[in-house]
């Protein structure tokens, strides 16, 4: 048996499963701390479906800790940008872009200092380590606690990034330290930026993974804990603790991965309805499109692997105005307090559903007195925003499916102008739950390769091959590998036949490994 768990900004959903088959569902108040709710939300699986917990083999969670850490821009350690790129890339100093409030969040400090290389691995400059060893001082005496470190081309050659790491590390030896070619990909201020934000988090990672691991056990569940990543695989607690920032866009992925299973469509629009925001996003062969160009987070420009999600402030908890605006504010968690349904005195999407008979929860007599033209309006507004939204998800004029999944989904019609019918699943509520549960584990490579004459076939035989053995080093089947993207760019103005190749692979986690 396997749980799933998956923590959204107003609901704690989990699900027991044994292999694909769900055994118990349970919708939970998602808590102001996070894992009080999971510990209910585990607790409501056993009263629901009694279980031994010593036959529970994992537990899968998708949770909003570290996005929220970030947008709210609290709880950040006070971190340096380490930049090796000089003599070049001395005219954009680390974090130039970022909003002023999360640089002061994080008491952000940028060092530049000499070595990078070029695409095809030469050298721009050597590096300089009494220069790195002055800079590792300097943090010091300024109180860092977290280090990010960025080479020009890491993903081609990372190896003045690592000897960096050693001397800081040697310098510092308390203060933790992300390498970007770890975490983003080609384009040097995204991948600077996307690893800065990790280095803030990987403070608060340690403490709320250990407080998950702590929730878990406190159930009497001795299994492997796993996070959901943005790609839709897992990852262990370790590697959460090192990577926090590969959760960001953990809960729209699991929402569509749910939703490939339990519709049975591998190729569709997913509409994942919450209670505070509604996702949209566009599987392809069972898993979440991803974004190709440069994704905002919090107002930082990254690239890290991130789905590619279009998310809009509609859901059960949107607040209504004016009786034709839905959102996008929302009452979140205190929805159960502040809806008309549940005694409170605030109107929101929920009581519009329940009067329009399209929901069953809290007290129906409560929205009685509601103007059908308001509650008809609403809906019509509801479905005009969620259309709109597939429509700009859609990259081509084929027919594309649209899974509902979500609490929330029963504000939607059953068909979408210009989408069609709308498919709503059995266990639809709790589909995100069930993809934290499915997940698998993965394995990518993204780098620019010089292709010599006829060595093409070769090159992509090793990429492909380097894939497969990340997916099975972190804890995939080696025989349920299988690669499952594969994208190969030729970059013209680069000498040398230079072609970006991205290979992603998957395969079944290895319980017990």
């Amino acid at each position: 048996m396997r749980i799933g768990i998956d923590v959204g900004g107003t609901n704690t959903d989990a699900v027991l499963l044994d292999d694909r088959a769900v055994l118990a569902a349970v919708k939970t108040s998602t808590t102001e701390d996070v894992t009080s709710g999971i510990v209910a939300a585990v607790d409501g699986l056993q009263r629901q479906r009694p279980f031994v917990p010593a036959d529970v083999r994992a537990v899968m969670i998708g949770t909003t800790h570290f996005i929220n850490a970030l947008v709210e821009a609290r709880r950040l350690a006070p971190t340096a940008a380490v930049r090796l790129s000089l003599p070049a890339g001395a005219s954009l100093p680390p974090m130039v872009d970022w909003p002023q409030r999360l640089v002061d969040a994080i008491s952000g400090r940028g060092y530049l200092c000499h070595g990078g290389h070029e695409f095809d691995g030469r050298h721009i400059a050597e590096l300089d380590e009494a220069e790195l060893r002055k800079a590792a001082d300097e943090m010091g005496r300024a109180g860092v606690r977290s280090v990010a470190i960025t080479s020009v081309f890491s993903p081609v050659n990372a190896e003045f990034e690592t000897r960096a790491a050693e001397i800081i590390a040697a310098e510092l030896p308390a203060v933790a330290i992300s390498l970007s070619h770890e975490i983003g990909r080609i384009g040097l201020l995204e991948r600077e930026n996307a690893t800065v934000i990790n280095a803030a988090l990987r403070e608060l990672a340690a403490g709320i993974v250990d407080g998950l691991a702590g929730a878990i056990a406190g159930a009497g569940i001795t299994a492997p804990l796993y996070l959901s990543q943005n790609d839709g695989t897992l990852m262990d607690v370790d590697f959460a603790r090192r990577y926090p920032v590969a959760t960001f866009a953990s809960g729209p992925t699991n929402s569509m991965r749910g939703a490939a299973v339990l519709s049975g469509l591998d190729t569709c629009a997913v509409v994942d309805v919450g209670g505070t925001t509604t996702d949209v996003g566009v599987l392809r062969q069972g898993f979440p499109r991803e974004a190709t160009t440069d994704v905002d987070v919090a107002g930082i420009r990254t690239n890290f692997r991130m789905p590619d999600v279009l998310s809009i402030g509609l859901g059960g908890g949107s607040r209504i105005h004016d009786g034709d605006t839905v959102g996008p504010d929302s009452v979140g968690f205190e929805l159960t307090s502040k809806a008309l349904v549940f005694g409170g005195n605030t109107l929101t999407a929920t009581d519009i559903a329940v009067a329009a008979g399209r929901a069953d929860i809290g007290d129906r007599s409560l929205v009685a007195h509601l103007d059908p033209s308001l509650v008809r309006t609403a809906l019509d507004r509801i479905a005009s925003d969620v259309s709109d939204a597939v429509e700009r998800m859609r990259t081509s004029a084929e027919p594309l499916p649209v899974v509902a999944v979500g609490g929330g989904s029963a504000l939607l019609p059953d068909e979408l102008t210009g989408a069609g019918q709308v498919h709503r699943p059995e266990n639809y509520a709790v589909a995100n739950a069930i993809g934290a549960a499915i997940a698998q584990i993965g394995g990518e490579v993204d780098r620019v390769y010089a292709v010599e004459p006829g060595r093409r076939e070769t090159v992509v035989d090793e990429a492909k091959q380097e894939a497969v053995d990340r997916a099975v080093a972190a804890g995939a089947s080696p025989a349920s590998v299988s690669i499952v993207d594969f994208d190969e760019v030729p970059i013209p103005y680069l000498p040398g036949n230079a072609t970006r190749i991205r290979v992603k692979a998957v395969g079944e986690l290895r319980l017990g490994s």
